[in-house]
């Protein structure tokens, strides 16, 4: 059941948070590299990649066109604006990539997993193509790993939780640590496979050094954000429902 809040106001707010994120950010020299950029994976990657990703956009987007309507459209529409705003935001980490909050475990628990794996994957869409934030060649890595790792990881996690008050936590905290497991694999398998002699031809560090960089960066900082952001803006969402 979509709480029964002000979602115009929500969307109409989440709009202008987008447009202030933007002006800001870009208004300093120089961008930060959120996801992973064009020129770090193989094209035998980039290939696989879409081919995995491809059939899961397609049945999400059925999924998604069935669950629209005048009810949940302004609500699904303001929390994928939230993605969008609290995915500028990110912080470089050791591996050679940046860490950052999502709000696929959010959108999951409030909606439905493939709900938003779509969402988050327009997000890293709009990134890419606008915003040269992540690369179109890896764009099906990214959605693999933020979309949907992160959507159906955070999601079975608050199902199998959902009776305990830190569910939302766990749920957030888990949505960050799986999608960092696949970005870390995706990244650590280049040099492995793809190499001349001792010189890589795309990402540099096995995964030896992603798995621990990017996996134990999440697990001990990012996934803590997210879970606290995926925490206060459940409850704030759930409570008009309780009262």
């Amino acid at each position: 059941m979509v709480p029964k809040i002000d979602q115009n106001s929500i969307f109409s707010s989440s709009l202008n948070a987008i447009l202030t994120t933007i002006l800001n950010k870009y208004s300093f020299n120089g961008v930060a590299n959120v996801h992973i950029p064009d020129g770090y994976l193989s094209p035998t990657t980039v290939v696989v990649s879409y081919l995995v990703v491809a059939p899961l956009w397609v049945y999400g987007f059925k999924r998604l066109k069935r669950s629209l309507n005048e009810e949940t459209l302004p609500m699904i529409g303001a929390l994928t604006a939230l993605s969008f705003v609290i995915m500028m935001f990110n912080i470089p980490i050791p591996g050679g990539t940046s860490g950052h909050a999502v709000g696929a475990a959010l959108i999951a628990i409030m909606f439905d997993p493939w709900i938003a794996s779509i969402a988050v994957s327009l997000v890293l869409f709009i990134q890419a193509v606008v915003f040269a934030d992540g690369g179109i060649s890896a764009l099906a890595v990214n959605a693999l790993a933020m979309a949907f790792g992160g959507a159906f990881g955070g999601y079975y996690l608050f199902k199998l939780l959902r009776s305990h008050a830190y569910a939302p936590f766990v749920a957030g905290w888990a949505s960050a640590v799986v999608a960092s497991v696949i970005i870390a694999l995706g990244l650590g398998i280049q040099p492995l496979f793809w190499s001349e002699g001792d010189k890589p031809l795309y990402f540099p560090f096995d995964l030896t050094i992603t798995l621990p960089a990017l996996v134990g960066e999440h697990a001990l900082i990012f996934g803590v954000i997210e879970g606290i952001f995926t925490t206060i803006a459940y409850r704030f969402l759930t409570r008009k429902d309780a009262a």
